[in-house]
């Protein structure tokens, strides 16, 4: 099966739907936050502040796909879509390495594929 730009938008906009949806647990506590970050989060003020911040980046990595994908109408450059969308690749594939080294299990064994699909994915839409 070819994955088709549209079908790679479509996935990153569900896996990404779901990864806000994950982070909301943590601020909300049902999900341990010792699972994430490495494991380096030593206080739950501290977890507020890097989740606040991580929602908000996937936030902004959703609307952009959403751009991308035309479901939100704009006059956005198709460039600037693209080097935002270039910035998450690298971003995420530096994110994979970093869940490789990762202190809890559920980091490198769940965190890690999914990022590096996540980048994968994002090579399959902005290539030329």
């Amino acid at each position: 099966m070819k994955i088709t730009r549209s079908l790679a938008l479509n996935i990153l906009l569900g896996l990404f739907s779901l990864v806000i949806v994950f982070h909301l647990c943590i601020i909300t506590q049902l999900i341990p936050y010792t699972i994430v970050w490495a494991g380096k989060l030593n206080s739950v003020e501290e977890m507020y502040l890097f989740e606040a911040v991580s929602i908000a980046i996937n936030v902004f990595f959703v609307t952009v796909l959403l751009l991308k994908a035309r479901y939100i109408k704009h006059t956005i450059p198709e460039r600037l879509l693209n080097i935002i969308l270039w910035m998450f690749l690298i971003l995420f594939v530096l994110n994979t390495v970093g869940n490789l080294m990762a202190k809890t299990a559920f980091e490198r064994l769940v965190f890690t594929p999914m990022t590096l699909l996540t980048a994968c994915l994002l090579w399959l839409i902005v290539r030329k």
